[in-house]
């Protein structure tokens, strides 16, 4: 079995293809990080137009990479949500046009729980119960999965994601875009303890992120300290910020495990690439005696590997295709 996902719910163009037994052929994924730096964040109407001109090449690329004809495919998988709604438009309709052509089935997925499957991509006995954390630029959340396929939303962000927070803060500092990697990057350079910021916490104490207030203290630490590009104390800054981003997301993870009890940690999403959160969380993982799984860097930004994956855990678990064809983007999360 051949299954070829598709990718586009933000910014990169992705497609992958795998085979029945999750080895994966051929990833590829083309960035717009040239396109959206000028204007220090993701324009959706041109995020939409690049997918148009991009996805034929790069589903293309992916099957010539796997040495693979697009009449081999047996199955397509497409995020159908949440993201930007053109953006996902664009790989939605690809995709339904190649299964209505080939007539073969379609199988949509939830991106937030294709990041997930990310980490089983490389990790196929991974212990269940999960407890999943998904950090990235447009999401901050806490997954349980007790079994395979069941996705329970335990925790998730009120306002800003935290990928968004350090993006945002190196947006106003006019380091460069994206923000969260040149971040990452400076703060392994500072001092984290020179600059106090409180961890934001919920009053009512349940599992959910806030971010903004967070932001806002070091706007005005930024404002108070005339902080720019060549301050000689702005690593330390960064490394502060970062810290607390991370004592935030940590702090969460370390009440959901006492609340869960899960068999095993997963960290993933985009800024599961930083290198202080990576080193951190397993850092948890060993105190708390858990087997903890992060995916390689690559799987960790949006791919289609995660998409195939999803669809064909699901094809295993007994799910059929649709060959309706009648699928829509939406928004936001909500469980598949």
């Amino acid at each position: 079995m051949y299954v070829l996902g598709v990718e586009t719910s933000c910014d990169e163009t992705a497609a992958s293809l795998l085979t029945g037994d999750f080895n994966v052929l051929s990833n590829i994924i083309l960035s717009q990080d040239e396109i959206h730096a000028p204007y220090g964040g993701i324009v959706p109407e041109l995020a939409s137009r690049q997918h148009i001109s991009s996805i034929p090449y790069v589903v293309k690329e992916c099957l010539n990479r796997a040495q693979i004809s697009i009449e081999e495919v047996d199955v397509y998988a497409v995020t159908q949500g949440p993201g930007l709604v053109g953006s996902l438009l664009v790989g939605l309709s690809f995709s339904k046009g190649l299964a209505y052509y080939f007539g073969k089935p379609l199988i949509p997925v939830d991106h937030l729980e294709a990041h997930i499957q990310s980490a089983f991509l490389e990790n196929r006995e991974t212990p269940y119960p999960v407890l999943a954390l998904l950090v990235s630029g447009g999401h901050t959340s806490l997954f349980y999965l007790e079994k395979r396929l069941q996705y329970e939303l335990v925790g998730k962000t009120r306002d800003d994601a935290a990928g968004e927070a350090l993006d945002k803060i190196a947006k106003f500092l006019d380091l460069g875009y994206p923000g969260g990697p040149i971040i990452d990057k400076r703060a392994q350079k500072g001092n984290p303890r020179k600059f106090p910021f409180g961890v934001p916490r919920m009053s009512d104490r349940t599992l959910d992120f806030s971010f903004s207030g967070l932001k806002t203290a070091a706007l005005r630490y930024i404002r108070k300290s005339n902080l720019q590009t060549d301050h000689p104390q702005l690593n330390d800054f960064l490394a502060s910020f970062q810290q607390a981003v991370i004592k935030a997301l940590l702090s969460n993870l370390t009440r959901a495990i006492r609340k869960c009890n899960p068999r095993s940690l997963i960290l993933c999403g985009g800024v599961a690439r930083n290198q202080e959160l990576r080193k951190k969380f397993l850092s948890l993982a060993r105190k708390s005696h858990l087997p903890a799984y992060i995916p390689s860097p690559q799987l960790c930004t949006d791919n289609a590997a995660m998409v195939a994956g999803l669809a064909l855990e699901k094809i295993q678990s007994g799910q059929k295709g649709d060959f309706s064809l009648d699928v829509n983007a939406y928004p936001r999360f909500h469980s598949s």
